[in-house]
């Protein structure tokens, strides 16, 4: 389902969001880490679905603005009436797939490589997508004084997030559509591939050890303010504009168990993106004031306000843009073609969508059914 573009809004993507390739990676914009983010109160006089509570897991980042602002409104509550909600924050994709899978969390906002990690190594068993969340965010931000066209990036050192992540994945194939020949492992090449971590990547830029780099937000609008120039968006290169940064996903269990529960969660994120498509700047200073709550420090307005607008939320998982990813990795060598056939579910939330008069959305041949 095509997002209208008062749908655009911005997500610090998640720093890394690993690829079958080795080790996973950590995925967000930090260390590897749980923090629970606490318990909401049921409504008053609500009444209970079939479970008395539900464990939900995020990033405190603005690429889980979804869940970031429908906790902090009590939209997901609303919908979940004397059901508990339960949250617990993570700054690595690999730590919520575990607790995902050991049921310390039973739905989760997450980028699409731990999805198709998670998926894949438990053999189709452990988890379910059901949903979409956001889209966007990422770009080449390079150094105008050393690179101001596409053809001066020959020979220069160009960072990405971490090996066979997802922005590694997409630079790669993104260079090989030009023609240049990089080899994947090393990096080395027509362009050198420098992996970086996004928490250092400004001052490897400030510093000049790299010309620029292929980042997520909040990393590209960091290096901006540094004075850095967006060469490419990432968005531009997609079908109509649009990839899956993140996720909702579900333990297969919970989902058998409490469907009513998937559907009130679901209900509730369909309600909060539309909240922050007609509320944008009230939906901006509530993340923030989650991430503050979270983190301890809110982002300054130097960085909130270019990312906010460099993302979209949405329903739509794009499941077209998932399978794409996946093809890029194995290009790049960097994958064995996975089998993806059953990780979505959609049925939960097309029946949301329906019942608000909302177009059902599709799995690209990839549903359980």
């Amino acid at each position: 389902m095509p997002a209208s573009p008062a749908l655009r809004r911005s997500l610090i993507a998640a720093a890394t969001l690993p690829l079958l390739f080795g080790a996973l990676a950590a995925c967000g914009y930090g260390s590897a880490a749980d923090k629970d983010a606490g318990k909401a109160a049921p409504a008053a006089d609500g009444k209970k679905l079939s479970a008395d509570s539900v464990k939900i897991g995020y990033f405190p980042n603005l690429t889980h603005a979804t869940a970031l602002v429908g906790v902090q409104e009590g939209l997901f509550q609303k919908e979940l009436g004397g059901t508990a909600v339960k949250t617990s924050t993570f700054n690595a994709g690999p730590s919520e797939i575990e607790a995902l899978n050991a049921g310390s969390i039973d739905i989760g906002w997450i980028g699409p490589s731990p999805a198709i990690n998670g998926f894949t190594k438990s053999k189709g068993q452990s988890l379910r997508i059901i949903g979409g969340s956001a889209s966007g965010g990422v770009k080449l931000v390079v150094n105008p004084s050393r690179i101001k066209s596409v053809d001066e990036l020959k020979g220069k050192n160009i960072a990405t997030p971490q090996l066979g992540n997802t922005q590694d994945v997409a630079f790669l194939n993104w260079l090989a559509d030009k023609g240049w020949k990089v080899d994947a492992q090393s990096g080395k090449g027509d362009v050198n591939v420098v992996r970086t971590d996004n928490k250092i990547t400004p001052d490897a830029y400030k510093s000049g050890s790299i010309d620029g780099a292929w980042v997520p937000e909040p990393t590209a609008s960091k290096l901006v303010q540094e004075g850095g120039k967006v060469l490419v968006d990432e968005s531009d290169l997609w079908p109509d504009h649009q990839f899956v940064i993140t996720n909702i996903i579900v333990s297969q269990k919970f989902l058998k168990e409490h469907p009513d529960v998937v559907e009130a969660v679901l209900r509730g994120s369909v309600k909060t993106n539309e909240w922050i498509a007609t509320h944008p700047d009230q939906a901006k200073a509530s993340a923030n004031a989650a991430l503050k709550k979270l983190s301890g420090k809110e982002l300054p307005t130097d960085v909130i306000d270019p990312a906010w607008k460099s993302i979209q939320t949405l329903d739509d998982p794009l499941a077209a843009s998932l399978q794409a990813q996946a093809d890029h990795a194995v290009k790049a060598g960097l994958l064995k073609k996975p089998d993806l056939k059953g990780i979505y579910d959609l049925d939960p939330l097309n029946k949301v969508l329906k019942s608000l008069g909302r177009p059902e959305v599709g799995d690209a041949g990839l549903g359980v059914n």
